[in-house]
């Protein structure tokens, strides 16, 4: 079914834009009408360039808002039509309600939720279709929707943690490069070309100042292409073959703070998603194999992988995640527990609490770390350029008075 990207006028007379699913022109001006809005013009567009779009309109909060409303109104027994309508007639957002309006075309014509969830990857991962196609086996979709509400919340959480051990630290480099290349790209010139006027004899450390500052000045492109091309190189690298991509995964595991806050975090994301998964019963083997996904590591994914394979071969999961060796002994006894109690969902819980509270902890700690070491590092520059420029300038006026 092709889609749409329209114009069209609202009730107040304003121009509005968005993306439909539609049979034709006719149907898409029918769909229109139906929330409101009537069409001007349009034109079909790529399937894959709808998703993308969707997928960059739509927030954490709004996936929040959809699955509240859906659950409440799924638990005060509105048909499951019905409550898509409800949704889309009422959301302010005009990507949120344009998608709405496509998963309920799509259950309209007969395609199950979780088939129309799944038509949407950039929006909605694939837990979320697993988890709707569970609650319509067990006819208790309020549940998933329940769960789904949760999964939002969390990975908007994990999401803000990730920005936050990563933002201050670049921030900071950024300002002190910054500040250091203004030093030795303006500052410095303008002093030295004082002290050179002089004819006195520089003292090594000026020397070495001196050509620093040359350095800045004549190859400044260099400095910045520097890191850029690094990192450009590294993830090229990473992405030539699978066994570069393995062993590059299980390099930065062992790079100190930042490996074991990258295992934390992977742990903490395959917990809670087997957890979730697993809680709205969705069979051991599926849990294990999206929870093996959505690991961005692709050394701890291997280790996923291994895991799953065990288990489908009839090796308990604790037993299996020992075997892996990618797992702390804390987390193979606690999932030992939930085994012999039959609570491994709440036990997976449980980690996935512990493992969040750990990766604020460490998020903290290397923050911790970094505040001094860049202090330090700045101060024995300045300290650098201090000594380099005023110990000949206390000579030359020395030498004046002399």
């Amino acid at each position: 079914m092709p889609q749409y990207a329209y114009r069209a006028l609202n009730e107040t007379g304003k121009q509005v834009r968005g993306k439909l699913t539609a049979n034709n022109e006719t149907d898409l001006y029918q769909q229109l009408e139906q929330i409101g809005l009537m069409l001007i013009d349009s034109k079909a567009v790529k399937t894959n360039a709808l998703s993308n779009a969707m997928a960059k309109g739509i927030d954490a909060r709004e996936k929040i808002q959809l699955f509240v409303h859906l659950e409440q109104l799924q638990a005060a027994g509105v048909p499951l039509v019905d409550s898509l309508t409800d949704v889309r007639d009422s959301t302010d957002t005009p990507r949120l309600r344009d998608l709405v309006a496509t998963l309920l075309n799509d259950v309209q014509g007969g395609t199950p939720l979780s088939e129309a969830f799944g038509k949407h990857p950039k929006v909605f991962g694939e837990m979320y279709s697993a988890l709707i196609a569970a609650g319509e086996e067990s006819g208790n979709l309020t549940e998933a929707f329940q769960h789904l509400v949760r999964h939002v919340r969390w990975e908007d959480a994990i999401r803000k943690r990730i920005v936050k051990a990563v933002r201050y630290p670049a921030v900071v480099l950024v300002l002190i490069m910054g500040m250091l290349m203004f030093m030795m790209g303006v500052v410095v010139p303008g002093i030295v070309e004082f002290l050179r006027s002089n004819d006195a004899n520089l003292p090594a450390i000026t020397v070495a100042l001196i050509a620093t500052s040359d350095f800045v000045q004549n190859y400044w492109y260099v400095i910045l292409l520097t890191p850029i091309t690094i990192v450009g190189s590294i993830i090229a690298l990473a992405n030539s073959t699978d066994a570069m991509r393995y062993a590059i995964a299980c390099l930065l595991l062992r790079i100190p703070v930042f490996g074991p806050l990258v295992s934390k975090l992977a742990i903490s994301r395959f917990a809670h998603f087997f957890a979730v998964m697993f809680q709205s019963g969705v069979p051991i083997l599926q849990c294990l194999e999206t929870a093996q996904r959505v690991v961005t590591n692709r050394c701890l994914e291997e280790a996923m992988k291994t895991v799953r394979q065990q288990v489908q071969n009839g090796e308990p999961l604790s037993q299996a995640m020992r075997n892996s060796g990618q797992f702390p002994s804390l987390v193979c006894r606690m999932v030992k527990i939930g085994e012999d109690s039959g609570n491994l969902g709440g036990v997976m819980s449980n980690v996935t609490g512990f493992y969040d509270r750990d990766v604020d902890e460490s998020i903290d700690a290397m923050i911790g770390m970094i505040e001094p070491a860049i202090t330090m590092i700045s101060g024995i520059v300045m300290g650098w350029i201090v000594a380099g420029v005023m110990g000949p300038i206390y000579d030359s006026l020395g030498n004046l008075g002399g």
